[in-house]
């Protein structure tokens, strides 16, 4: 409610509806202001009001600067803030009638930059005209960059090169500095890699280009070294207001900061409790100490939640209280009370998917909610699958949101080849793509000779191969190539005499190959590493799952059937997407991707230890498991009315059924942190109630 003091004038106050603690961060004093904004406690208004109150009291519109972190979100203020300056603010005395009204800039931070490098391109070292390519021109580059060091693809491909160019960008490493980045015991692509980014970044600039992950370098580098250009763009705003500040990388916030720096007229907008993008260089560390950093801040806590009903904001509060270090705050709801959250145990992954999309099928026949009102959420991308599957039986519209199917995936199509080559090596296709993955010497040169002399004799390229290794006709590598592929090929389920399941066999064969080493060996980040292994194993799960429920034949049969059912089923997909409705989907995504978003209906499946928590978080510390809590957070919160919360009791790890522990955050959820430690005995059905029976369709 407003103050006494605020309601005098209350019929001409544009704040009237705001309540208290919204209030005060719009009226607080011009200075540092960090505005800690709880989920769902109407954050935007409160940066848009402010704008409004800095022009009532005479700032000219165009001397504020909004920064926000994507185009989604700047587009909305922008509409929002365009709309209300165009109806309500008056023309000054001298403007014509004609005139635009001046409004404040509103923009992503890469926008910011944009313009600041228009200005002064010259001093960066680059033409007025720069150009900003695209990905495509950016892989035409990489691609030169790799032919003229001589570096074969096999060792470090285009996208690769770029991967790790935009990482260093991203940290704020210069060309000139890169190599006193690398560690000790990195391995030649690093070096070339390296090299490459020196090469890179020399080509661009000199055709006057620049990428993305420049725009920040860039500026960065002109405010550090050309302290006039600072201050000639600092002295362009009075005031910068900043929303998702929890997510600035360390290059965002030196950026932010150095135009803040003069007038220290920064007010930022975030929720440390929210903070879930470490892995991509967001640190948390700037809302936690932006008090310290700013002497005299003035720190305003939003905490009246107008999204979620009590019984779900209850348990979000004693979810993130168990963290170690946050700014404190409780939510506290606005809404009529509703369900409480309720916890479906299942006894495996399937049985999982299959009770979820019973309820979610429910829902949608008692008409509680229409399918753009519900989402399931998942931690990880390979858990997406078997939900996928029991969502398309039932006919329920949804759409995969924030990663690509599953069948895209670029290492589930390496090993699905490896399938097919292994029963069948008259599969041109899949010998072609994996003949040289993981690297053995099979070069596209090689490949590519065989093709030809194989389409000439109308003989399969593998024949081919061995034929003309017999012969001396390939290089002593490629030749060293055949044996190896050779090799791999009788460890699989056609040549499998040691009694091995279908899925053991696959296992055996990836390690042989060295897969999960050569995935490490490609990609950089080791959540990228895990997260495409994940995938792998979901591929071998999947197996062992088709053999048993249709065991019987000889391994080699099975594989050919699991294969020819996976071609049904994608085909499936991609039907299905072309007829889903549009619009009015269900959606289906990660954790991370749903952050910002809210549904009538959540389901938040998979809550087990080394699933969420991730393993990865339980093996690093406090620290990731205090991510991975904020993470889970973020996922309680985007739920308006009704929460479900599912684990499983087993789940398939390379073809093998192993027990689950149920997540601690389950404890934490129903304000049982201490029973974690006793181990697995579940938490049962509805928070706060008694166990009751729960309707599971056959």
């Amino acid at each position: 409610m407003p103050t006494k003091e605020t309601s005098k004038n209350h019929r001409t106050n544009p704040h009237r509806s705001l309540n208290t603690a919204q209030m005060e961060a719009v009226l607080a004093s011009v200075g540092p202001l960090l505005v800690l904004a709880g989920a769902g406690t109407g954050k935007t208004r409160v940066v848009i009001s402010r704008i409004f109150h800095l022009v009532r009291q005479g700032t000219p519109p165009e001397r504020i600067l909004a920064v926000t972190f994507t185009n989604k979100a700047a587009r909305e203020m922008v509409l929002r803030i365009g709309r209300k300056f165009d109806t309500k603010r008056k023309p000054q005395r001298d403007e014509k009638k004609d005139a635009q009204p001046q409004k404040p800039e509103i923009s992503t931070i890469h926008s910011l930059c944009v313009r600041i490098l228009r200005r002064h391109a010259e001093r960066a070292g680059y033409p007025k005209r720069f150009v900003i390519v695209n990905r495509g021109e950016q892989e035409t580059t990489a691609r030169r960059v790799l032919k003229e060091l001589k570096v074969a693809e096999a060792t470090l491909r285009p996208a690769d090169l770029l991967d790790r160019i935009s990482r260093w960008k991203s940290r704020g490493v210069r060309p000139n500095g890169v190599f006193d980045t690398l560690s000790v015991d990195a391995d030649d692509s690093w070096d070339l890699a390296a090299a490459g980014y020196q090469r890179y970044q020399r080509l661009m600039q000199g055709v006057g280009a620049v990428d993305f992950d420049d725009l920040l370098l860039l500026v960065d580098q002109l405010f550090e070294q050309d302290d006039v250009i600072r201050q000639q763009e600092a002295t362009r705003f009075d005031h910068i207001l900043v929303d998702e500040y929890q997510d600035t990388s360390g290059i965002q916030e030196r950026i932010l900061s150095a135009l803040a720096r003069d007038h220290r007229s920064l007010c930022v907008v975030g929720d440390d409790d929210q903070s879930i993008y470490a892995w991509r260089g967001a640190q948390i560390s700037h809302i936690l100490d932006f008090p310290t950093r700013w002497p005299g801040a003035t720190v305003v806590r939003l905490e009246e939640n107008y999204r979620s009903t009590p019984e779900i904001i209850e348990a979000a509060n004693q979810l993130i209280e168990c963290n170690s270090r946050r700014h404190g705050k409780t939510l506290v709801s606005k809404v009529p009370s509703g369900l409480k959250p309720s916890i479906v145990q299942a006894q495996d992954e399937v049985d999982e998917a299959r009770r979820v999309t019973a309820d979610v099928a429910n829902l949608l026949m008692e008409r509680y909610a229409p399918p753009n009102e519900m989402a399931i959420l998942v931690r990880t991308g390979e858990q997406t699958r078997v939900f996928e599957t029991e969502l398309r039986h039932q006919n329920i519209p949804y759409e995969l949101i924030g990663s690509r199917s599953f069948f895209d995936r670029r290492e589930v199509k390496d090993v699905l080849s490896f399938l097919r080559l292994l029963v069948d090596q008259s599969d041109d296709l899949a010998l072609a793509r994996i003949a040289n993955v993981p690297p053995r010497g099979l070069s596209y040169n090689a490949i590519e000779k065989a093709r030809r002399k194989a389409s000439e004799a109308g003989k399969t390229i593998w024949l081919t191969l061995l034929e003309l290794k017999q012969s001396g006709e390939l290089s002593p590598a490629a030749s060293t190539g055949v044996e190896k592929l050779k090799k791999l090929i009788s460890l699989g389920p056609a040549n499998n005499t040691s009694g091995l399941t279908a899925a053991d066999a696959l296992q055996r064969v990836l390690e042989q190959a060295n897969y999960r080493q050569y995935l490490e060996k490609e990609f950089e980040d080791e959540k990228e590493q895990e997260s495409r292994w994940q995938s792998v194993e979901e591929i071998v799960n999947g197996l062992a799952r088709y053999e048993k429920e249709h065991g019987g034949a000889e391994p080699a049969t099975t594989v050919q059937r699991y294969l020819d059912d996976l071609i049904l089923e994608v085909t499936e997909a991609e039907r299905f997407e072309e007829d889903k409705q549009k619009g009015n989907a269900l959606k289906l995504m990660t954790l991370h991707a749903a952050k910002g978003l809210e549904f009538d209906c959540v389901w938040m499946v998979g809550l087990e230890e080394n699933l969420l928590p991730h393993i990865r978080a339980t093996n690093e510390g406090l620290s990731a498991i205090d991510e991975e809590r904020r993470l889970c957070y973020v996922g309680v919160t985007r739920a308006r009315q009704r929460l479900v919360l599912s684990l499983a009791l087993t789940r398939m790890k390379w073809g093998k059924a192993k027990p689950c522990k149920p997540s601690r955050f389950l404890y934490e959820l129903t304000g049982q942190p201490e029973k974690f430690s006793e181990g697995p005995a579940t938490p049962r059905e509805k928070v706060g109630a008694k166990p009751r029976k729960r309707h599971v369709p056959k």
